[in-house]
């Protein structure tokens, strides 16, 4: 039986998706929520949240992601970052998991990934698990009921948690996949309750098609002054790394928290929400994400909590670091009602330097934003990633290199020419250790970084002093209001300089060997900006 609203002319069976149980066609969150306690999914929280674990996966598996290689795209995916599927591997994986599914009860939510209706495409979500489908509903775009009754897909993406790939069979990895199709505009996860692959295998999906289009695909947040979106910022950086946190300024418009486009428009969020990491979320910090745990449909994702009160335990990790709240845009109370923003006035590119060499903030010249844009170097932030247990130094190109099908210079090329002909100011902001490395010295106070960002987009840092870095030669500035002085020189952070410098050393080292991949592939204003 089926049940919901749906365009008649496009229902499962009209995509060859038959024999299964009872199919729900996009319910809205109080039937997802009623649906997925009877299934014994989770457990209703303070508020009306939805507190869920995922079992064995708490993080991303970027190992077990593949592309399709397929004669349309063999030429045009970046393949030493993207793991080929055979498409006789893909179709018996499809076969498979359509046979896995008969007789089965299953969700489906008709969603939109874009919030400019010029360069959005429609994405069909078929899931597993009720609260899965919750997510899909809260982090992608509900488009307005009426067009339910109309809506075609562009691309359909199937999660069956409970579906075990085989690896000699489906020419896959392991028994987890996630397999794209961009031939067959179909998507594939099997093995993994982790609910973000929906949302990245989206993003992943827009950033394959966007480039064509002229259009700079982002993994970033973003926001715009009040009242005045053409004073936009976007915040480029890895999870861990503060984009949801440092864009949710109340001072300021949130656009959104993680995956945005920049066209010829402006900039548009992907999404309809935001996905938080929510360990030691401190209610005095950032009382608005964290009073998101406690609203009616916020999925919470693998948090402990006290079993008689509900009351969650944002301290204890012992299921994950990575534990996570997913809630709509509009919880923020200063969320745009567009999710639209203009061209970027200041690009800021977040790291998380777990050596504590680099500075609090930096001011890039294009060059050099380009240079740290392919470079990508932050560290991985225990549990967003299976295996991932410690910060963890590492260069993840275009702040998002799991996520980029295409070669890196496709990205690093738009963005540089969108930067050239709309003048952004370009800022590196280190959001990890200062006063030593990790196991040493601390993580940066979030209140000095909060203040560089005001003096940065509100126009201060334009009057102050700079010195030039010795180790990457961009400009730092010396002194700024309510920053203490000796946090804006990281050397003097150290109680040992010498050591310091050969921290900075080996730093600057592996910029330089992680770079040397580009270079056949850039201008020569980039190869002067290369450091070491």
């Amino acid at each position: 039986m089926t049940f919901g609203r749906v365009n008649p002319q496009f229902r499962l069976e009209d995509q060859g998706i038959t024999g299964l149980g009872n199919v729900y066609y996009n319910l809205i969150e109080p039937a997802l929520i009623e649906a997925a306690l009877k299934r014994g999914e989770g457990t209703l929280g303070n508020g009306g949240a939805f507190l869920v674990t995922t079992g064995t996966f708490t993080g991303r598996s970027p190992k077990d992601k593949h592309i399709v290689k397929t004669d349309n795209v063999a030429d045009s995916i970046w393949w030493e970052n993207n793991a080929a599927m055979s498409a006789q591997g893909f179709d018996a994986l499809h076969d498979d998991m359509l046979a896995y599914m008969k007789d089965g009860d299953y969700y489906v939510q008709d969603l939109v990934g874009g919030a400019d209706p010029a360069h959005s495409i429609n994405v069909r979500m078929i899931s597993e698990l009720a609260w899965h489908s919750l997510f899909n509903r809260t982090m992608l775009r509900r488009p307005e009921r009426e067009t339910l009754d109309s809506f075609i897909a562009d691309f359909t993406l199937i999660n069956c948690p409970g579906f075990k790939a085989d690896p000699a069979k489906h020419d896959c990895r392991s028994e987890t996949v996630i397999a794209m199709n961009f031939e067959r505009k179909m998507i594939l996860v099997g093995g993994t309750e982790y609910a973000g692959e929906n949302k990245k295998s989206v993003f992943t999906l827009l950033n394959y098609l966007l480039p064509e289009k002229g259009i700079m695909p982002m993994h970033c947040s973003a926001n715009h002054a009040k009242g005045n979106p053409v004073d936009t910022a976007v915040f480029f950086g890895l999870s861990g790394t503060g984009k949801t946190t440092l864009s949710a300024d109340p001072a300021r418009t949130l656009i959104g928290d993680d995956e945005h486009g920049w066209s010829d428009r402006g900039t548009f969020n992907f999404e309809g929400g935001c996905y938080a990491k929510t360990i030691n979320l401190d209610p005095d910090a950032e009382p608005e994400i964290y009073a998101t745990t406690s609203k009616f449909g916020t999925v919470v994702e693998n948090m402990v909590f006290d079993e008689d009160t509900l009351e969650l335990d944002f301290a204890d990790d012992s299921l994950t670091a990575n534990m996570r709240c997913a809630y709509p845009l509009h919880y923020i109370s200063n969320a745009s009602e567009t999710a639209l923003g203009g061209h970027p006035k200041n690009i800021i590119m977040l790291t998380c330097d777990a050596f504590g060499v680099l500075p609090p903030i930096a001011r890039l010249t294009p060059a050099q934003a380009m240079y740290h844009f392919l470079s990508g170097f932050t560290s991985k932030v225990a549990g967003t990633e299976r295996g991932v247990t410690e910060p963890e130094p590492t260069f993840s190109t275009c702040f998002g290199a799991p996520f980029m099908p295409r070669r890196p210079e496709a990205y690093g090329n738009l963005l540089k020419a969108k930067i050239a002909k709309h003048g952004a100011t370009c800022w590196l902001v280190n959001t990890g250790w200062t006063g030593g490395a990790y196991g040493t010295g601390s993580r940066m106070p979030i209140q000095a970084t909060r203040a560089l960002l005001t003096a940065a987009l509100d126009g201060p840092l334009g009057d102050v002093e700079f010195r030039k870095d010795e180790n990457f030669g961009f400009d730092v500035p010396v002194a700024v209001p309510d920053v203490a002085e000796v946090l804006l020189d990281p050397r003097r952070t150290w109680d040992d300089p010498a050591a310091y410098d050969r921290q900075a050393a080996k730093l600057v080292q592996m910029f330089a060997d992680n770079f040397a991949q580009y270079v056949p592939f850039i201008d020569e204003d980039v190869k002067a900006a290369a450091i070491g």
